[in-house]
């Protein structure tokens, strides 16, 4: 059902059917059901506030006049990560428990057919959604500012105001166990309520071959999903669904070891990031 229904969503991108309404209509309905199928029975609090929200795709498909195909190329990989990511997130079932820090801060992991090892960060922030996705979709070319695993990333082309193409630039890890890598994403950035979201994939994007000397590694898909927690507004139940082939002739051991540190240290540098904002505004209004 899934590539039938992104089939007939890619229809309506060319220029002869935007305005068939019959064929504009079945895309809304078929992915309103592809979404309800993925979420299955008992789906979380997030699912069920992106279901009744008007749905996470059909809201692209009202927009897309004035779109070339390229760009609506970049539309439909962005809602296609994103669909994803909400699928196997709503997946309760299969983890595995890859580490926990002191502080609560949890890793886990499965197997998923057809993409391979997927592992998920939980987390509780002391921060409002809101500034947590400022920082990291608003401000997101500052990451590696912050981030120490992050070296550099760029926006190369944004589409509308949900989707972006980025290219990241990672650090190379402790002891160069894993050197450094690059990766072009397209993004598709959403809000729905009080809940935020940053899912992903990796593209092709003319701006940016491969470059000499640095390994093309490929990820998705991934998603950030930031929720208020029900007992204080506040803080922000914080997930991160993290899938990526590293590339190159890396033992896995050492790559799922990699993975599941970054996560962690992710949370750790974006707690002192969140943090260091609070202090500057404080000095900027005394």
């Amino acid at each position: 059902m899934l590539p039938a229904t992104f089939k007939l969503c890619a229809g309506i991108s060319y220029r002869h059917t935007r305005n068939m309404t019959g064929l504009r209509k079945n895309a809304i309905v078929a992915i309103h059901h592809e979404l309800n199928r993925l979420a299955g029975p008992g789906p979380s609090n997030w699912i069920s506030q992106v279901r009744r929200r008007s749905s996470l795709l059909s809201s692209r498909i009202e927009e897309d006049e004035g779109y070339d195909e390229e760009e609506m190329s970049y539309l439909k990989q962005g809602e296609d990560a994103l669909q994803k990511a909400i699928s196997i997130l709503g997946e309760q079932d299969g983890w595995t428990i890859e580490t926990v820090a002191a502080n609560g801060d949890k890793v886990l992991s499965k197997v998923l057919p057809d993409i391979g090892k997927v592992f998920k960060l939980e987390v509780m922030l002391e921060q409002h959604p809101d500034n947590l996705y400022q920082e990291l979709v608003g401000n997101m070319e500052q990451m590696g500012e912050w981030n120490p695993n992050v070296k550099q990333v760029k926006i190369l082309q944004k589409i509308g105001q949900d989707t972006m193409v980025t290219h990241e630039v990672s650090a190379e890890t402790p002891g160069n166990v894993v050197g450094p890598r690059d990766f072009v994403s397209v993004r598709c950035a959403k809000r729905r309520g009080s809940t935020c979201f940053l899912a992903g994939m990796s593209t092709q994007h003319t701006k940016m071959p491969e470059q000499r000397g640095v390994v093309r590694a490929e990820n998705g898909p991934t998603c950030i999903v930031m929720k208020p927690c029900a007992e204080d507004p506040n803080k922000t139940k914080f997930t991160w669904l993290l899938s990526i082939d590293l590339k190159g002739w890396i033992p896995k051991t050492i790559v799922n070891k990699v993975l599941s540190q970054t996560q962690v240290d992710f949370a750790n540098h974006l707690r002192q990031r969140m943090a260091d904002n609070v202090s500057m505004e404080m000095a900027h209004a005394c």
